[in-house]
């Protein structure tokens, strides 16, 4: 008789009937029709409605606003887009500055987390404000003057941030038997964070680095505050020329349109990691 173990068998697949497999589905989709159904009959229903209407909703004023809103809208994808790659790269650094140890390396250690508390201490807005009026004003020869670069600069250092402790986190998850097989192979510090530690922790965290970019995606808003010409700020200016504000809704609208497909995404990318976890521990 041999001694090894015949492996087992996979599970069989469970077949689910008709209503098992549809039912729930249909109550949740009827439970989020009655709750937005009875909140629209309650809001249609108030008094100064359709002063509302007429101030908030009008498709006349969407129409007449769009074009301009859009095109601030792509100020504002452009910004995301660039200021996602720079915040990523830089994020990383950070996250690698923080995690080499020996004495040579206490300066960028120290360095590293100074700047994550200062960063992650002080609010976006607060950053934007600062760095959006506050550096131009320096007049510094060979340094930018556009609100719009400083802005986004304000940006990156403040997700860069929280990106940094998002790959630490990844980093500090990987088991410590990944360093000592790397060191009893002979590789060095850097080799071993850069073909062991870094692929296997950016695996672990790409769904929350993914909700970062989520968030960023809605911040980038935020430099409307310093003049850059937006969406929201375009929104802004429709507004204050005919003192409705369904510009505003426009702009919402846009914002939806990217956020929400980026969201699916992120929850596409954590069930796919949530199931290679499980695969491995069966």
């Amino acid at each position: 008789m041999s001694s090894e173990r015949a492996a087992p068998a996979p599970p069989a697949r469970q077949t689910l009937s008709f209503r098992e497999r549809y039912l729930p589905s249909f109550i949740s989709v009827l439970s989020v029709v009655v709750v937005f159904g009875a909140a629209w009959r309650v809001i249609t229903a108030a008094e100064y409605w359709p002063q509302i209407r007429a101030q908030f909703f009008s498709l006349e004023a969407i129409v007449a606003a769009f074009p301009r809103v859009l095109r601030g809208f792509l100020v504002n994808m452009s910004v995301w887009a660039i200021a996602l790659v720079v915040i990523a790269l830089w994020a990383l650094v950070l996250a690698v500055f923080r995690s080499l140890s020996g004495p040579w390396f206490a300066p960028l250690r120290v360095f590293t987390v100074v700047y994550i508390d200062l960063f992650r201490g002080l609010p976006s807005l607060l950053l934007v404000l600062l760095f959006g009026f506050g550096i131009p004003a320096l007049q510094i020869p060979g340094l930018p003057k556009s609100s719009l670069f400083w802005g986004a600069v304000a940006m990156v250092m403040s997700y860069s941030a929280y990106a940094a402790e998002v790959y630490r986190s990844g980093m500090e998850a990987v088991h410590d038997g990944q360093r000592a097989a790397a060191k009893a192979l002979g590789l060095s510090q850097g080799q071993t964070l850069r073909y062991a530690i870094v692929p296997q922790a950016v695996r672990n965290v790409l769904p929350a680095l993914l909700n970062l970019a989520v968030a960023l995606q809605k911040d980038v808003a935020l430099l409307s505050v310093i003049g850059v010409r937006d969406a929201v700020r375009e929104a802004q200016i429709y507004t204050a020329r005919t003192f409705n504000y369904s510009s505003l809704i426009a702009a919402a609208f846009l914002f939806l349109l990217a956020t929400i497909p980026m969201a699916r995404l992120t929850d596409y990318v954590a069930r796919r990691d949530q199931e290679r976890r499980l695969q491995r521990t069966l």
